[in-house]
């Protein structure tokens, strides 16, 4: 007997709605139904997948289909929103294409928020976070995540150490050397973040500052120089193998926002 072909197939369309779904009729109008409708083709009784970053992943059929608008028929939930685990990015922003890359790669990786953070030597102090939101949910609709990267606001350093929260190991990527990031990621379980400086480093008393920080422990990233978008995309990696969801042992999801 011939397989069943799978359903939904993996070709399925998958697509973010900023609304709580449930069972019922979903009008998409907009860019979304120009995607669905003019880039991917859509017809009538062909499957959509949706996520909302509240409810989880659902299964949708396309009820009708027009020039500029569309109807969604949401028939069942096909998992729970994801338990993220709890790892902030904390990244001086860099140049347009560069930094849009970092926010990507921050949410294939699984970070739970991207925190921008104004130093020195910062060459974009004022990073467009709508655009980094946008790229983010790119990237989830394309990696499966079902729970968004929180963006927050642009912060000075100074601001970020002053306003730290006790419980929150801040891993400092020190170009002038560290503790072994991976061991180091392993030492200090619980909640975490990743402190990433400019294209240009942080600066002498920067530096010192973050050290002097209680929660802070500097780390190394090996032998060579890195690009900042590297540093972070390698960082990410290194605690998720250490303590996030890549490890042996499940971590502990971040709070639900």
């Amino acid at each position: 007997m011939p397989a069943t072909p799978a359903w939904p197939p993996q070709s399925t369309p998958r697509l973010f709605v900023d609304t709580p779904l449930s069972s019922g009729p979903l009008p998409v109008d907009g860019p979304a139904a120009h995607y669905l409708a003019g880039v991917m083709r859509l017809k009538i009784g062909d499957p959509v997948k949706l996520f909302d970053d509240r409810t989880g992943e659902w299964l949708a059929t396309a009820a009708s289909v027009g020039k500029r608008d569309l109807v969604l028929d949401v028939t069942e939930r096909l998992r729970e929103r994801e338990a993220v685990p709890d790892l902030w990015l904390c990244a001086a922003p860099i140049k347009k294409g560069r930094v849009d890359w970092l926010a990507e790669k921050a949410c294939e990786l699984g970070v739970d928020r991207l925190v921008p953070v104004v130093t020195r030597r910062t060459v974009v102090d004022k990073p467009n976070t709508d655009r980094l939101r946008t790229h983010m949910i790119e990237a989830a609709e394309q990696c499966g995540r079902t729970a968004l990267p929180q963006v927050a606001e642009p912060v000075k350093l100074a601001a970020l150490l002053r306003d730290w929260p006790a419980d929150r190991t801040l891993f400092f990527a020190d170009e002038t050397g560290g503790a072994p990031a991976l061991a180091a990621m392993h030492a200090h379980a619980g909640p975490a973040a990743i402190l990433i400086g400019p294209e240009g480093g942080f600066d002498a008393d920067e530096r010192v500052a973050i050290r002097a920080h209680p929660q802070a422990v500097g780390i190394g990233l090996g032998p060579r120089i890195l690009r900042a978008e590297t540093a972070a995309a390698a960082a990410v990696a290194l605690w998720m193998a250490a303590a996030g969801d890549w490890a042996a042992e499940p971590p502990v999801p971040s709070p639900v926002a």
